[in-house]
């Protein structure tokens, strides 16, 4: 298995330094989070040793049993849908969580931290959509949620996320990441810490890398068809 997410990894690499050559970038720029929802813990080390420096979890449970294991061999980000009561599974050990979308669970993570003498990192997940099935705030209401969320001692705003709608053309992304970029740059002229732009999966990293992601989340292109 090492050398199939060894060779997937290295071809991600090189689309991702692709599409950041034709935007202007530097591929150090972008961080490739590798999504290891529904593999094993000896799969994520497989990853790791195969150079993935950042793995990201979906799930409270899956995550805290993971890091259990393997603890602080990689990087760890949070991505999914996070409850207030699964908090204390996350903060600490997470460096990165993608998905705050209210203010009640900003607070639950700014206690946890302060209770452990931290200040944890977080994203704001903003429904650039619109779609109702998505739990993450209308770009209208980002701005004051971030400015609200920067005030807790114990959490630091560092950016924003989002998830554009699944369509099979992933042009069809670009303009919610456009949408995305423009609401970071207005909310970065008030909150200056806000810089990074966490958007584009396997389908559309290099849209999202070309319209100024910092992060992609990348699941099946490094570890294959996703595990049920």
């Amino acid at each position: 298995m090492t050398d199939s997410i060894a060779a997937r990894l290295g071809q991600v690499r090189a689309r991702v330094e692709a599409a950041a050559g034709r935007a202007g970038r530097h591929p150090e720029e972008i961080v490739v989070v590798a999504v290891s929802k529904t593999w094993a813990a000896d799969v994520c080390l497989e990853a790791i040793e195969a150079g993935a420096g950042v793995l990201g979890e979906n799930r409270a449970q899956e995550f805290r049993e993971k890091y259990a294991v393997l603890k602080q061999r990689a990087e760890w980000h949070f991505v999914g849908h996070l409850q207030t009561n699964k908090v204390r599974h996350v903060v600490g050990a997470a460096r990165l969580i993608h998905s705050v979308d209210r203010y009640a669970l900003a607070e639950a993570i700014d206690k946890r931290a302060r209770s452990l003498g931290i200040v944890q990192d977080v994203l704001v997940e903003v429904n650039v959509s619109g779609e109702a099935s998505k739990q993450s705030v209308e770009p209208a209401r980002a701005e004051s949620l971030v400015t609200e969320i920067a005030s807790l001692p114990g959490v630091a705003v560092r950016g924003l996320m989002t998830m554009p709608p699944l369509t099979p053309d992933p042009q069809d992304s670009r303009p919610y990441f456009k949408e995305l970029s423009v609401l970071r740059d207005t909310i970065e002229a008030q909150v200056r810490e806000v810089k990074e732009l966490s958007m584009g999966m396997t389908r559309d990293f290099e849209i999202a890398i070309e319209e100024g992601a910092t992060i992609v989340r990348i699941g099946e292109a490094i570890f294959g068809a996703r595990r049920t």
